[in-house]
């Protein structure tokens, strides 16, 4: 059996599909779904057990259970990038990861986890996943989220004693399907979406970085299919322990992303440039691009969705849809 943790959220119901759209369905689903419409995000899925996240190492003190399974698939954390509150932080992106890695490490289970591009910061040590344990120490996080990712990274490679086999993703720009729960921290295709049907255009901030143009700010925009297409690769095989990235490798610009956005939603192309506020001025990423030898040196090859194709199957298959889940 399969451990999903934040099963109901973004990326960890899209694994969710991907396994159930291969066969499996002995997962035991884990998270808290509260008022939101989570929920819906796992409406069509099957799977053998729901278990509270606050609940789940109880669960897994039933021996029976713990030695069935396989591997555990980290998700649930604080994706929040504006979270102010470290101790919140602390507890569920660094104790609570440690806990599921001794459980792994006692049983011999396969560990997958997430961690971030967010711990590059403004990638003044550039995208490499290649780098050492005093590399990662290198990384300057721009805000508190980032720095709970970069120290249970820094954790992970520090230990001797381990599961059967341990990655931690670094996620990139991840849009798609799923996401509609996520208010703020939603992708930008989604908010590009929901201006263009409300007001006929779309609002990017303008560049305060004499480097860049007005909408010409760059990030490495990565599909849900892709992200759960190479989890699986890592569930399937033996991979070489260690943090990798979790891009496509190839940047884009918000421009780019806007304009087809728009142009699939069926809307004029039309597109507004609004200062960037004070607040985030300062620690605003210009550029990211992820590195990714590493992963194709362990052999996965499979080409990822371009920008164009990604925004098509969202917009037009998804977001243009009465059913908008995967």
């Amino acid at each position: 059996m399969i451990i999903i943790t934040g099963a109901a959220g973004f990326i960890g119901s899209a694994i969710a599909w991907q396994l159930n759209e291969n066969g499996r369905d002995d997962l035991i689903l884990v998270d808290k779904l509260k008022t939101e419409e989570k929920w819906k995000n796992i409406a069509k899925r099957d799977y053998y057990d729901w278990v509270d996240r606050e609940e789940l190492f109880e669960y897994l003190a039933n021996e029976e259970i713990a030695k069935e399974i396989e591997a555990v698939i980290h998700m649930g954390a604080c994706s929040a990038t504006t979270e102010k509150d470290m101790d919140f932080l602390m507890k569920n992106n660094y104790e609570y990861s440690k806990k599921l890695w001794e459980f792994c490490t006692r049983y011999n289970i396969k560990y997958i986890y997430a961690s971030s591009a967010a711990t590059y910061g403004l990638g003044e040590q550039g995208y490499n996943d290649e780098i050492n344990l005093e590399g990662h120490k290198k990384l300057r996080p721009l805000n508190k989220y980032g720095y709970s990712k970069k120290i249970f990274d820094i954790w992970a490679l520090k230990q001797k004693e381990t599961p059967k086999n341990w990655v931690g993703f670094k996620f990139f720009n991840v849009y798609g399907p799923n996401e509609y729960h996520k208010g703020r921290m939603a992708s930008m295709v989604f908010h590009s979406y929901n201006q263009a049907k409300e007001n006929g255009y779309v609002k990017l901030f303008k560049s305060h970085n004499k480097n860049f143009k007005d909408g010409e700010q760059l990030r490495d925009f990565v599909y849900i299919k892709d992200v759960v297409s190479i989890i699986e690769y890592f569930l399937n095989n033996n991979i070489e322990n260690g943090v990798y990235n979790l891009g496509t490798g190839k940047e884009r610009s918000f421009y780019d992303l806007a304009y087809n956005t728009l142009v699939n939603a069926n809307k004029n192309p039309k597109i507004e440039f609004v200062d960037m506020p004070m607040d985030l001025r300062g620690r605003y990423q210009y550029f990211t691009k992820a590195e990714i030898n590493k992963l194709r040196k362990i052999g996965y090859t499979k080409e990822f969705y371009t920008l164009e194709e990604g925004v098509k199957d969202y917009v037009r298959n998804y977001l243009e849809k009465d059913d908008k889940y995967l």
